[in-house]
């Protein structure tokens, strides 16, 4: 709770200062919709490699998965000309799929999770620069009402030019059903135990391969959700760049909000903030005027400053609690 209050007064503090300093550009309408829905397409992402890291595991093929999904989606569309179902059913089935073969290769073949996503990375990147011709991909001007759940926005009672945008309102749904799964369900007390302590986790009968794979698929099927609203939300995919760096977002984000690389502990509630976090930032580089050539320097010291400050409390509170046993050791010794 204390790491989810720290981050919050972060992105506050972010929030508060760029509307100090730019409070034209920043609370304007079109911004703060804008700058939602951002967090809604990089929350989708974030949530689903929290699965994974609270298992002490690492997904770096998120953006790629994102980049071929944002290929195939107008080509199966536009150039093959099949339905939205089978088009949207063929991208989940694939997203899925690739969760499933890696979660296999590392339980059942015992590779490395930087390995086995790292190769994934430059699978997927290559082969949707293959599949295209490394030609840029649309919708062109057609499937509005399909486009309406990256681009649609619900109006807000009693604000004036302001609307919530769907992705957005879908990361905060998917949020609460994947806090529900995490913290309320066995499968989820699973996930954590196994963050915590593999060998353990397995001892006490939890069949921990399972849950690998679970968090491995949830994570792939989470990134080609999210690859169909940004492809329909900028119209335009160039496969050698769509979702470039998309993972390292994602798992800031995380890792900010409360997730450890070191697995065992996650709070989806964080990782949302922490989307929030990476998106104000961008949007305040942006918005002061700041030099874009600077925007990865000033994200990366942020959180290396917020994940610092992070281990620093724990360890002031690791030894504060320490000094106190020792107290109570001392105090029944004498007594």
């Amino acid at each position: 709770m204390k790491r989810i209050l720290g981050i919050l007064l972060l992105l506050l503090a972010v929030l508060v200062g760029t509307a100090i300093l730019e409070p034209d550009s920043f609370l304007s309408a079109y911004n703060l919709q804008n700058l939602t829905g951002w967090i809604g397409l990089f929350g989708i992402l974030s949530i689903g490699v929290a699965f994974v890291i609270i298992t002490g595991g690492i997904d770096l093929s998120i953006g790629s998965v994102v980049g071929l999904v944002g290929c195939l989606l107008p080509l199966f569309l536009v150039e093959h000309e099949l339905s939205v179902p089978v088009a949207l059913l063929s991208i989940v089935l694939i997203s899925l799929a690739i969760g499933l073969v890696h979660g296999l290769l590392i339980t059942k073949m015992r590779l490395q999770p930087f390995v086995v996503t790292l190769c994934g990375l430059l699978i997927y990147r290559g082969f949707s620069r293959w599949l295209t011709g490394d030609s840029t991909q649309g919708f062109g001007t057609g499937f509005k009402s399909l486009r309406y759940l990256a681009r649609g926005k619900i109006p807000v009672p009693f604000v004036e030019d302001f609307a919530l945008p769907i992705p957005f309102l879908i990361t905060i749904g998917l949020g609460i059903v994947a806090a529900i799964f995490l913290n309320k369900t066995v499968f989820g007390r699973y996930l954590l135990a196994l963050g915590r302590n593999e060998q353990a986790a397995r001892f006490s009968g939890i069949k921990t391969d399972r849950m690998i794979i679970l968090a491995y698929v949830i994570c792939s099927f989470m990134a080609g959700l999210g690859g169909i609203l940004f492809s329909l939300e900028i119209n335009g995919v160039q496969p050698a760049s769509h979702g470039e760096f998309y993972e390292l977002y994602a798992i800031a984000a995380a890792v900010l909000g409360g997730c450890s690389l070191r697995g065992g502990e996650g709070s989806i509630t964080g990782v949302i903030i922490g989307a929030a976090l990476m998106r104000a930032l961008y949007n305040s580089i942006n918005l002061l005027g700041m030099p874009t050539e600077l925007e990865f320097a000033i994200i990366g010291t942020v959180i290396l400053v917020g994940v610092l400050a992070d281990e620093l409390a724990k360890r002031f509170a690791e030894t504060r609690r320490a000094r106190q046993q020792a107290r109570v050791a001392a105090s029944g010794t004498r007594n």
